[in-house]
């Protein structure tokens, strides 16, 4: 080392490492960790999704939604009558009713009977806000549609599943109406679909499963029409806050997620 003192070594020896970092201040700082998917997937990357048709005989709507390891029965039915609030209006109506099954979750979840916890309240709201934005009530005429939702395993994303899943579901109920002569028009006047996605170590990630769930720093579900219109977002900060940026990312990432839900659901649903 041409006579130099050890302590000069040490100090050149530092001062590479610092310039190899890219810290010019003389500081090191931790590296920022990515968030690794348990199952592999990229971060824009949806679950498997799929819609299995006719699933059971009796409605006239029935398919059981799959995303991921998520599985949602939806089914529609059709009864000739209306709230009492749309007596005599000429206008019809849809609703809908969310369950999870006990066995749904790895711990058996309680079954709901007289009393629904306000989280399945506030999830089959949702559910009948986001469809009835693809009908025409009027084009209905003065019966009700029931969207059931039942989840059969969970594993995060029930709510976003079912709405996707509600609305194949319904365009195959609606289908079936109008064969029958029941409808003498398709009610639909858009297609509806909704994802989840979260803040995981600061950066957006699309279509939730529940571990990510559990380690989100931001959860969201948001729901869009056929022209990416916004129909509902629902968000929360776990801990802390996220700024308009992270907002703005997050919408985007659900953009992307909800353009590929509704091509899939496309090849589900009659072609009138």
């Amino acid at each position: 080392m041409g006579g130099l003192k050890l302590v000069e070594i040490v100090e050149i020896f530092i001062g590479y490492f610092l310039l190899f970092t890219g810290n010019i201040y003389g500081k090191i700082e931790a590296i920022p960790m990515v968030w690794q998917r348990p199952d592999g997937r990229k971060a824009y990357e949806l679950r498997p999704v799929s819609f299995v048709k006719g699933f059971t005989n009796n409605a006239p709507g029935s398919v059981l939604a799959k995303c991921g390891e998520t599985k949602v029965l939806c089914t529609v039915s059709v009864s000739e009558k209306v709230p009492k609030f749309l007596v005599d209006s000429g206008q019809g109506w849809l609703t809908a009713e969310y369950r999870m099954l006990p066995g749904a979750t790895q711990q058996r979840h309680e079954r709901e009977t007289m009393k629904l916890s306000g989280r399945t309240q506030e999830i089959q709201r949702l559910i009948g806000r986001s469809l009835r934005a693809a009908v025409d009530l009027t084009a209905l005429g003065e019966r009700t549609l029931t969207v059931d939702a039942d989840v059969l395993q969970a594993d995060a994303g029930t709510r976003t599943t079912a709405i996707t899943g509600g609305f194949v579901a319904l365009a195959i109920a609606i289908s079936k109406l109008m064969k029958e002569g029941i409808l003498e028009r398709s009610p639909l006047v858009g297609q509806i679909a909704a994802v989840s996605v979260g803040l995981l170590d600061g950066e957006p990630f699309l279509d939730l499963n529940y571990p990510e769930d559990l380690a989100a720093t931001v959860d969201f579900n948001v729901v869009m029409n056929q022209n990416l219109g916004i129909i509902e977002v629902q968000g929360t900060a776990e801990e802390g806050s996220f700024s308009r940026s992270q907002l703005n990312q997050l919408l985007d990432c659900a953009e992307k997620g909800i353009d590929q839900l509704l091509a899939v659901q496309r090849q589900a649903i009659p072609q009138e």
